[in-house]
């Protein structure tokens, strides 16, 4: 057949089938119906559908086996370094990042005022050493003597008795000078009383005499008196004042008198004070004297007295020995060494630095003993357990999962161990789902190929069903 011919016969299927389809077009609008090529892409649309939804419930069913968050981090033990002694520092012998040993020099203090406490130490051994000999000494000097001074204690105890009953007596005399001079000032003060009564009617003369003058004066001055009647007036105005001045002093008289009775009477108070004083110096004495008596009488408690003395000796050189033990532990803690193993993080010491007891020098990260803590929602932890296997990924190696379980749940939420724990029960309350931390162990301790240190991004997820 040529070409041409075949070329023909394409034609004419081509038309018989666009005739078909348009004859299916004509029925499908006049039946209302699908059919022909509509009818396979429906089916092919709802085969999809059910595909995806499929899809979407196994989806489902796999994805509620499990929970995860981002809000994780991987923790560790990280050990601070600080020193026990305050010192100059003089030499370090790490740096930062570096891998150090249990055991290992970490910085060196200066040791001069260490070694000068520890010989301080030392010779306050020493002192209390001879001090607990010398107590020794005493004790037996004291148990060998004997109560010789008995008698003059005895003598003593009776002169002093006898000294206080003088300064007693004496004590009375100066007390019946007081009633004396307590005597003499009321008769001042009655003789001052009277001399004041008898000032009022000078008094009285004057202010009239005064009167009558003015008068008089006033009646010279117009003439109708004369010169003799005024000098009468004047001169009874001056007899009137001498009377009052006389009156006036003998009032000055009696308060001289009653102040020389008040201070016969603080004279006589005074000498009484005295010799009350002296009777409390014989007293005291008499009591002295007596006690000096006892203590002869007590040569068994002064003996008890040094042995305790002894005792007491005895607990201060064991004290003086723990100082010296300290001291040297002082100095010993002028060597900083590694407690563990570890990477040095944080390292804050220079030398030469002063550094204080408890200041952060450095700290010691122990990275081949990790874990993660993640803070699940409080929704998420209904169905997790202790014991679920953890899928952990690090952020840092995006290409590996690490195997874990979950150890422990915290016993609070985050939120309750804040610096500042939100107050529920103040007024406005918005609620926030809250979260708990949930410690992750891994099966297997890292390798030295992936470094997980304290603070690292991890996302884990927990099987749950």
């Amino acid at each position: 057949m040529s070409e041409e011919t075949k070329m023909g016969g394409n034609d004419e299927v081509e038309t018989a089938a666009e005739i078909t389809e348009r004859e299916d077009g004509i029925e499908e609008i006049a039946t209302g119906k699908p059919n022909g090529k509509r009818r396979r892409i429906f089916m092919i649309g709802g085969s999809v559908v059910a595909v995806l939804a499929i899809a979407g419930l196994i989806y489902w069913l796999y994805a509620r086996q499990f929970e995860s968050t981002d809000d994780a981090f991987i923790d560790g033990d990280v050990v601070q370094i600080s020193p026990k002694v305050s010192a100059y520092v003089e030499k370090v012998f790490v740096e930062s990042n570096q891998l150090v040993h249990k055991g290992d020099l970490l910085v060196q203090l200066n040791t001069s005022d260490l070694e000068v406490k520890l010989e301080k130490a030392q010779a306050d051994l020493a002192n209390a050493k001879s001090q607990y000999e010398k107590a020794v000494a005493s004790s037996t000097l004291t148990k060998s003597s004997t109560t010789a001074t008995h008698a003059q204690a005895s003598s003593n105890v009776a002169t002093t008795k006898s000294a206080v009953e003088q300064s007693r007596l004496a004590a009375a005399s100066r007390r019946s000078q007081i009633a004396q001079a307590d005597a003499a000032v009321t008769t001042a003060l009655a003789e001052l009383s009277k001399a004041r009564a008898q000032v009022a009617q000078p008094e009285a003369d004057t202010r009239l005499a005064q009167l009558e003058f003015n008068r008089r004066e006033a009646l010279f001055a117009k003439g109708d008196i004369s010169q003799q009647s005024l000098d009468q007036a004047r001169n009874a105005l001056q007899n009137a004042r001498s009377r009052l001045d006389a009156a006036q002093k003998a009032v000055d008289s009696a308060n001289s008198r009653v102040n020389e009775a008040r201070a016969g009477v603080a004279t006589a108070n005074e000498n009484y004070r005295q010799a009350l004083a002296g009777v409390d110096v014989s007293r005291a004495q008499l009591g002295e004297s007596q006690g000096r008596l006892q203590q002869a009488d007590t040569a068994p408690q002064q003996v008890a007295v040094s042995e305790s003395q002894v005792d007491t000796a005895l607990a201060a050189q064991n004290a003086a020995e723990a100082a010296v033990h300290q001291a040297e532990l002082d100095l010993s803690y002028a060597k900083i060494t590694a407690p563990e193993d570890g990477y040095v993080t944080k390292k804050n010491v220079l030398v030469g630095q002063l550094v204080q007891v408890g200041t952060p020098l450095m700290a010691l990260s122990r990275s081949n003993e990790v874990w993660v803590v993640a803070n699940f929602k409080e929704t998420q932890l209904e169905l997790m357990r202790v014991g679920q296997p953890v899928d952990i990924r690090v952020d840092a190696y995006p290409n590996e999962t690490f195997r874990g379980k979950v150890e422990s749940f915290q016993a609070g939420t985050g939120s309750r161990f804040s610096l500042l724990p939100p107050e529920n029960a103040s007024g406005n309350f918005v609620k926030v789902v809250q979260r708990l931390p949930v410690k992750f162990v891994f099966d297997s301790p890292p390798d030295k190929v992936h470094l997980l240190a304290p603070g690292m991004s991890v996302e884990p997820t927990v099987k749950v069903r």
